[in-house]
């Protein structure tokens, strides 16, 4: 039976079209052009997936190009945050690149539309050359600065890249049509002064190029076949047009580009100028805080490049904006999580448990199970006493009938252990339960195949030994907004929807192997979710961040 052809996503489908008429397979090329201004988020994963997916289905490059154009935001330390990004989610640039390797290419560019008079330096300040713009029903005015000559505007230019012109006094604009329906091709700035450092070039220059000069141009330096940005950019594929048009391309290959709805996941924000204000006002601890939608925050929390991966896949390619739910996120690392994360014990709200007819002095270690999804992962050992830790929530004196857990009267069984009897309780003064004592099988050890072992139970604890028991802090993590929408309403700030609950510190008791466990292993905790190790752990003080729940516990 032949194989099911998966269908071509829209950008798929225009490339398809592209080599058959104007592109051969050979002259296809990608790149993944992010702003070192901040972390990448989940958002830009959809975007890295795109272009190096695109890259890996037709054995295309994918250049990585830094678009530092912005010395006053940019830094190497984001830089060398979203290359490891990039890497952990498997993926391999062909060419690091910066939009700053080709500043000088850029200014002969704008000195040559100069000299063809379809560039002109403007002395106005940002606001009239704001409200000069007119508005999309209005036509704009011309600016009075437009017919100066081609010497002053060379001269000025010259003065501004040499930072003999103050900062803001000038800018280089480009001279198209200030009645055009689109307000973008209004006369847009090319080039403005800031005398600032650059992380690269450092004081080399005194001017730095506007993203719809540098992105096209860098695009064409580079022979990127496909230059995908997200639907924001659909009104500026003309201006990126009519630059190219302007410059000498001694006909090679010009970049098209197209356009795809970016991600909006729900109960998340996606500005990196919002997430640094969560970063800026402590609101969150770093831009790796396991609460942060960004790579490196997910990456923290424990969940993988497969997953991300995934998620990236199943949400596809649209033409049309829309908003994903952030559960099909959590299902894809649930998904993947499950299969590969060994399973262990762990009591998060620990209640002390008797087994009255255990001896004081007897340890048993038992067998149990790494993954029972996969039987490659073999068994461990886990040890067994007379006084272990169980969840509070797993006891009630009295039930109805549909606990299943433990309670007075009933029996159920310890993983991997034996079946038990709840007897009674001990309480404090206050009627706070101290310890619960039962009694239990000794014929009735899990896989011992006696007719005891086979009785059937409805319910089943995870537990660890008390006297072998680690303490470790638990980070409980949760969804960072209370709202599906925290940014949607513009009347509120986006702050009024933190969630007071997105993260719980508590202590719990984990079995002894993981007393070693390295940073971002990661682990399921029995009946409870998934858990890695955090980068503060350590052998002293284990840490485990809460990757996700076993089960999606929002109500819908």
């Amino acid at each position: 039976m032949s194989e099911v052809k998966k269908s071509l996503n829209f950008i798929e489908q225009i490339i398809e079209e592209d080599l058959k008429s104007n592109y051969n397979q050979h002259e296809l090329k990608f790149r993944f052009p992010p702003e070192p201004n901040g972390y990448l988020h989940i958002g830009h994963a959809k975007s890295i997936c795109l272009n190096f997916g695109l890259g890996e289905k037709y054995s295309a490059p994918v250049n990585l190009r830094f678009d530092d154009t912005n010395p006053i935001k940019e830094e190497q330390e984001f830089v060398d945050a979203i290359k490891e990004d990039i890497l952990w989610l498997g993926f391999k640039w062909e060419k690091e690149c910066y939009a700053s390797d080709y500043f000088q290419q850029l200014y002969d560019w704008a000195v040559e539309m100069i000299k063809n008079g379809d560039a002109y330096v403007d002395s106005q300040n940002s606001e009239l050359i704001a409200e000069q713009k007119g508005t999309p029903t209005k036509p704009g005015v011309i600016s009075p600065f437009s017919k100066r000559s081609v010497s002053e505007n060379l001269e000025l230019f010259e003065k501004m890249k040499n930072g003999e012109a103050a900062e803001g006094a000038h800018v280089l604009r480009a001279r198209i049509d200030m009645a055009s329906t689109n307000m973008l091709m209004r006369d847009p700035v090319m080039y403005r002064s800031l005398h600032k450092k650059h992380h690269r070039t450092g004081n080399d220059w005194m001017i730095y190029p506007m993203y719809d000069w540098a992105h096209g141009q860098s695009d064409f330096v580079e022979q990127v076949s496909h230059s995908l940005c997200t639907l924001e950019f659909v009104m500026h594929r003309e201006l990126y047009n009519w630059f190219l048009e302007k410059i000498d391309t001694k006909d090679q290959l010009v970049p098209k580009q197209r356009e795809f709805a970016r991600l909006n996941l729900s109960y998340t924000i996606m500005s990196k100028r919002k997430l640094a204000g969560l970063v800026s006002n402590s609101v969150v601890s770093s831009w790796d805080d396991p609460r942060m939608p960004t790579i490196s925050g997910l990456r923290r929390r424990g969940y993988t490049p497969a997953s991300i991966r995934k998620f990236a896949e199943t949400i596809g390619v649209a033409k049309r904006d829309n908003v994903i739910d952030v559960s099909l996120l959590e299902f894809c690392i649930r998904e993947d999580l499950n299969k590969t994360a060994p399973r262990v014990m762990g009591v998060l709200d620990p209640v002390k448990l008797v087994i009255t007819n255990y001896d004081d002095d007897k340890e048993e270690w038992l067998e149990t199970e790494n993954n029972p999804e996969d039987e490659s992962a073999g068994t461990r050992k886990i040890p067994f006493s007379k006084n272990i830790y169980i969840e509070r929530e797993d006891f009630k004196e009295e039930a109805n009938r549909k606990f299943f857990r433990l309670t007075l009267g009933k029996e159920v069984r310890l993983k991997s252990a034996y079946i038990i009897k709840g007897e009674k309780v001990i309480k404090d003064e206050n009627g706070e339960i101290l310890e619960i004592h039962c009694t239990y099988d000794p014929k009735s050890k899990s896989g011992s195949g006696t007719e005891e072992s086979l009785k059937k139970v409805k319910g089943t604890l995870h537990w660890v030994s008390i006297a072998h028991a680690i303490e470790a802090e638990i980070r409980l993590y949760d969804r960072l907004f209370s709202i599906e929408s925290p940014d949607a309403d513009k009347e509120k700030d986006f702050m009024e929807f933190i969630n007071p609950d997105s993260l719980k510190v508590i202590t719990g008791f984990v079995e002894p192997g993981l007393k070693y466990a390295g940073v971002s292993e990661k682990f399921q905790f029995q009946r409870i979710g998934y858990f890695c190790v955090d980068k503060e752990s350590t052998e002293e003080h284990l840490v485990f961040n809460r990757t996700v729940n076993l089960r999606d516990s929002w109500v819908k």
